[in-house]
Protein backbone atom coordinates (compact mmCIF):
# COMPACT_ATOMS: atom_id res chain seq x y z
CA UNK A 1 0.00 0.00 0.00
CA UNK A 2 2.36 2.72 0.78
CA UNK A 3 5.99 0.12 -0.04
CA UNK A 4 6.68 2.38 -2.93
CA UNK A 5 7.48 5.85 -0.77
CA UNK A 6 10.32 6.03 1.13
CA UNK A 7 9.94 5.16 5.23
CA UNK A 8 10.52 8.79 5.57
CA UNK A 9 8.07 10.26 3.60
CA UNK A 10 5.70 7.97 5.14
CA UNK A 11 6.81 9.17 8.53
CA UNK A 12 6.61 12.74 7.34
CA UNK A 13 3.18 12.27 5.62
CA UNK A 14 1.64 10.72 9.29
CA UNK A 15 2.69 14.35 10.76
CA UNK A 16 0.54 16.35 8.31
CA UNK A 17 -2.25 18.59 9.73
CA UNK A 18 -2.40 21.12 6.59
CA UNK A 19 -2.11 20.66 3.35
CA UNK A 20 -0.79 23.38 0.78
CA UNK A 21 -1.75 23.62 -2.83
CA UNK A 22 -0.46 25.29 -5.45
CA UNK A 23 -2.83 25.72 -8.54
CA UNK A 24 -0.85 26.52 -12.14
CA UNK A 25 0.66 23.22 -12.84
CA UNK A 26 -0.15 21.64 -9.50
CA UNK A 27 -3.96 21.37 -9.27
CA UNK A 28 -4.09 22.72 -13.26
CA UNK A 29 -1.88 21.11 -15.89
CA UNK A 30 -0.27 24.21 -16.22
CA UNK A 31 -2.02 25.43 -19.11
CA UNK A 32 -4.13 28.98 -19.45
CA UNK A 33 -6.32 28.79 -22.35
CA UNK A 34 -7.95 32.41 -23.35
CA UNK A 35 -10.83 32.90 -25.42
CA UNK A 36 -11.41 35.77 -27.77
CA UNK A 37 -13.10 37.58 -25.41
CA UNK A 38 -10.41 37.41 -22.58
CA UNK A 39 -12.11 34.55 -20.90
CA UNK A 40 -9.51 32.16 -18.87
CA UNK A 41 -9.52 28.32 -19.02
CA UNK A 42 -8.31 26.22 -16.75
CA UNK A 43 -8.25 22.22 -16.62
CA UNK A 44 -8.54 21.07 -13.13
CA UNK A 45 -8.68 17.16 -12.60
CA UNK A 46 -12.07 15.78 -11.36
CA UNK A 47 -10.05 13.15 -9.16
CA UNK A 48 -7.19 15.72 -7.65
CA UNK A 49 -11.02 17.07 -6.68
CA UNK A 50 -11.82 13.96 -4.74
CA UNK A 51 -8.93 13.55 -3.06
CA UNK A 52 -9.51 16.59 -1.70
CA UNK A 53 -12.58 16.25 -0.67
CA UNK A 54 -11.33 13.06 1.13
CA UNK A 55 -8.81 15.04 2.99
CA UNK A 56 -11.65 17.24 4.27
CA UNK A 57 -13.60 14.46 5.49
CA UNK A 58 -10.57 13.20 7.70
CA UNK A 59 -10.30 16.52 9.12
CA UNK A 60 -7.44 18.11 7.01
CA UNK A 61 -7.11 21.84 6.52
CA UNK A 62 -6.50 22.37 2.97
CA UNK A 63 -5.34 25.88 1.36
CA UNK A 64 -4.94 27.54 -2.48
CA UNK A 65 -1.91 29.41 -2.11
CA UNK A 66 -0.70 30.86 -5.66
CA UNK A 67 0.74 33.80 -7.18
CA UNK A 68 -1.45 34.26 -9.93
CA UNK A 69 -5.31 35.67 -9.49
CA UNK A 70 -8.11 34.05 -11.20
CA UNK A 71 -12.05 33.97 -10.59
CA UNK A 72 -12.23 30.31 -11.86
CA UNK A 73 -9.88 29.63 -8.40
CA UNK A 74 -12.50 30.92 -6.45
CA UNK A 75 -15.28 29.18 -7.73
CA UNK A 76 -12.76 25.75 -7.55
CA UNK A 77 -12.12 26.32 -3.95
CA UNK A 78 -15.67 26.96 -3.21
CA UNK A 79 -16.73 23.27 -5.04
CA UNK A 80 -13.86 21.98 -2.37
CA UNK A 81 -14.61 24.08 0.19
CA UNK A 82 -10.96 25.03 1.01
CA UNK A 83 -10.32 26.38 3.75
CA UNK A 84 -8.64 29.48 2.83
CA UNK A 85 -7.40 31.22 -0.67
CA UNK A 86 -4.20 33.45 -0.97
CA UNK A 87 -3.86 34.61 -4.95
CA UNK A 88 -1.67 37.03 -6.08
CA UNK A 89 1.26 35.86 -3.47
CA UNK A 90 4.41 36.39 -5.28
CA UNK A 91 6.01 35.92 -1.89
CA UNK A 92 4.62 32.92 -0.50
CA UNK A 93 6.43 33.07 2.92
CA UNK A 94 4.76 35.85 3.90
CA UNK A 95 1.24 33.95 3.56
CA UNK A 96 2.63 30.80 4.59
CA UNK A 97 3.38 32.40 8.52
CA UNK A 98 -0.16 33.95 8.48
CA UNK A 99 -1.45 30.34 7.86
CA UNK A 100 0.71 28.54 10.54
CA UNK A 101 -0.80 30.74 12.93
CA UNK A 102 -4.28 31.00 11.63
CA UNK A 103 -4.58 26.87 12.22
CA UNK A 104 -1.95 26.56 14.78
CA UNK A 105 0.44 24.24 13.40
CA UNK A 106 4.21 23.79 13.33
CA UNK A 107 5.97 22.84 9.95
CA UNK A 108 6.39 20.23 10.40
CA UNK A 109 2.85 19.43 10.18
CA UNK A 110 2.32 21.08 6.92
CA UNK A 111 2.63 19.82 3.21
CA UNK A 112 3.25 22.48 0.11
CA UNK A 113 2.66 21.00 -3.42
CA UNK A 114 4.69 23.56 -5.23
CA UNK A 115 6.09 22.95 -9.41
CA UNK A 116 8.05 26.43 -9.94
CA UNK A 117 11.05 28.18 -8.64
CA UNK A 118 8.32 30.87 -6.97
CA UNK A 119 8.18 27.84 -4.34
CA UNK A 120 11.38 26.77 -3.26
CA UNK A 121 11.12 28.97 -0.35
CA UNK A 122 7.87 26.72 1.41
CA UNK A 123 9.39 23.99 -0.12
CA UNK A 124 12.43 24.30 1.95
CA UNK A 125 10.25 24.50 5.34
CA UNK A 126 7.35 22.52 5.19
CA UNK A 127 7.37 19.11 6.79
CA UNK A 128 6.43 17.67 3.63
CA UNK A 129 7.75 18.86 0.01
CA UNK A 130 6.37 17.86 -2.89
CA UNK A 131 6.13 18.56 -6.73
CA UNK A 132 4.27 16.93 -9.51
CA UNK A 133 6.71 14.62 -11.88
CA UNK A 134 6.35 17.41 -14.39
CA UNK A 135 8.03 20.38 -12.06
CA UNK A 136 10.87 22.50 -13.11
CA UNK A 137 14.48 20.44 -12.35
CA UNK A 138 15.77 23.07 -10.28
CA UNK A 139 12.33 22.54 -8.03
CA UNK A 140 12.79 18.79 -7.81
CA UNK A 141 16.12 19.07 -5.63
CA UNK A 142 14.19 20.23 -2.73
CA UNK A 143 11.55 18.04 -2.65
CA UNK A 144 10.98 15.24 -0.23
CA UNK A 145 9.18 13.54 -2.83
CA UNK A 146 8.04 13.63 -6.61
CA UNK A 147 4.73 12.63 -7.72
CA UNK A 148 4.40 9.58 -10.45
CA UNK A 149 1.62 11.76 -12.17
CA UNK A 150 1.71 15.49 -13.60
CA UNK A 151 0.47 18.25 -11.85
CA UNK A 152 -3.28 18.63 -13.17
CA UNK A 153 -3.34 14.86 -14.12
CA UNK A 154 -3.53 13.23 -10.65
CA UNK A 155 -0.27 14.26 -8.62
CA UNK A 156 -2.58 15.82 -6.09
CA UNK A 157 -5.03 13.13 -5.71
CA UNK A 158 -1.66 10.75 -5.51
CA UNK A 159 -0.44 12.83 -2.34
CA UNK A 160 -4.09 13.02 -0.94
CA UNK A 161 -4.48 9.20 -0.82
CA UNK A 162 -0.41 9.13 0.44
CA UNK A 163 -1.57 11.39 3.55
CA UNK A 164 -4.43 9.40 4.19
CA UNK A 165 -2.98 6.07 3.96
CA UNK A 166 0.14 7.61 5.68
CA UNK A 167 -2.46 8.90 8.54
CA UNK A 168 -4.07 5.99 9.13
CA UNK A 169 -8.00 7.19 8.11
CA UNK A 170 -7.72 5.80 4.57
CA UNK A 171 -10.13 3.34 5.47
CA UNK A 172 -12.62 5.80 7.51
CA UNK A 173 -12.96 8.36 5.08
CA UNK A 174 -13.80 5.64 2.10
CA UNK A 175 -15.11 2.71 3.86
CA UNK A 176 -18.58 3.76 2.64
CA UNK A 177 -17.46 2.96 -1.11
CA UNK A 178 -16.28 -0.43 -0.34
CA UNK A 179 -19.60 -1.74 1.34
Amino acid sequence: MLNKYSPDVVEKAKKIKLVIFDVDGVLTDGRIICDNYGNEIKNFDVNDGFGITLLKRAGMKCVILTAAGSPLVIRRAKVLNIDKVYQKCHYKIEAYKKLKKKFKVNDEEICFIGDDLIDIPLLKRVGLAICPRNAMHEVKDFAHYVSEKNGGRGAVREICDLILKAGGVWEKVTSRYFE
